[in-house]
């Protein structure tokens, strides 16, 4: 009987927990999650649970460690899936221990606020170059909770090659779970980040008490913006109405499982930021990832009205109801997306 391979899965959050459970499943390879918590890590090993994912029982099979170079041990695959600000410290710390052939996927959506890079190029800055040259990202509409109970999902690996992209399908594809490829990494990976901030839009909307006509406009006018920089910073203007682009807008702006359509719908209703992120216990992406693009789009010269009020609310205490007013009241234009 051959040996299995070794899948190291960097971050045990909600995200990236799910994502090892589905490897662990499959019963191909030995699965191995690292948390920088150590409880977590033995409530995984102990109890077989998360409390990022509650009620979940996940494989005996699926064993945890809290220290990087041990989970790192004998892997042939990693899976990075820490939250994006974080990524070049955790990577940093586990780049010596990485395997120069080992097949790299990037699970994390956002732009680094510091450097206003990818996760590929920050990656590409800490990693072997022979591991960056298989480089892959997973990105597209799955909410954790879902893909752990087998609800039918579909999503995208981009990858350098497309051979690399065809192997990374292999590895995650299951009944349920269902993997279409890509080459366009810089396509999928903004389409991952920038419907973050669209989301706090459309929940920040609802939040304000409105309907689904709004909340029509917020996602299609959204996806324009997202699609204006993503194509500026050299993505396929194609991959923003797939799994990356619109697909996973669709599910962020709409799904209750959405940390940052919640955190934007209680701005909505009145609460503060700081009282908000005080009490959740997972990282809603888009917070941060709303500076990195309100950065990115002003030194490109992209306009993204959303964006603005929505950075504007977060940090400069613009109330959600004169966001929404100031946007209504623009000057006329025509339906262009370019």
């Amino acid at each position: 009987m051959s040996e299995k391979c070794g899948i190291t899965v960097i971050g045990a959050g909600a995200w990236g927990t799910a994502l090892g459970m589905l490897l662990a499943e499959k019963d191909k390879f030995t699965v191995t999650m690292w948390s920088f918590e150590e409880d977590v890590a033995d409530s995984i090993n102990e109890a077989h649970e998360n409390r990022y994912l509650p009620g979940i029982h996940l494989p005996d099979s699926l064993r945890a460690e809290a220290d990087l170079s041990k989970a790192l041990k004998g892997a042939s695959i990693v899976l990075s899936a820490s939250p994006a600000q974080v990524v070049r410290e955790v990577m940093t710390e586990a780049a010596p221990h990485v395997s120069a052939d080992a097949l790299v996927v990037s699970a994390s959506k956002g732009i680094e606020n510091e450097t206003l890079l990818r996760m590929d190029e920050l990656l590409g800055q800490i990693l072997p170059e022979q591991s960056m040259e298989r480089f892959c990202v997973l990105s597209g509409p799955g909410f954790a909770k879902e893909v752990v109970s087998h609800a039918p999902t579909a999503v995208v690996i981009a990858g350098r090659t497309t051979e690399a992209a065809k192997e990374a399908q292999d590895i995650f594809q299951t009944p349920y779970f269902r993997i279409y490829t890509s080459t366009d990494i810089v396509g999928v990976e903004l389409g991952g980040a920038l419907k973050n901030v669209i989301a706090l839009a459309a929940g920040i909307t609802s939040g304000l008490g409105y309907g689904h006509n709004t909340i029509a406009a917020v996602i299609t006018r959204g996806l324009a913006e997202i699609t204006r920089l993503g194509v500026a910073m050299g993505g396929d203007r194609a991959t923003f109405s797939g799994l990356a682009g619109m697909g996973d807008l669709l599910l962020t702006c709409t799904g209750d499982l959405s940390r940052n359509r919640t955190v934007g719908y209680r701005l909505g209703r009145g609460e503060s930021l700081q009282e908000i992120l005080s009490d959740m216990k997972a990282v809603a992406e888009g917070v941060k990832t709303t500076e990195s693009v309100y950065e990115l789009a002003k030194g490109r010269g992209v306009e993204m009205p959303f964006v603005e009020q929505v950075y504007g609310i977060l940090n400069n205490d613009v109330k959600p109801a004169d966001a929404l007013e100031a946007l209504m009241l623009r000057e006329p234009t025509s339906e262009e997306w370019h």
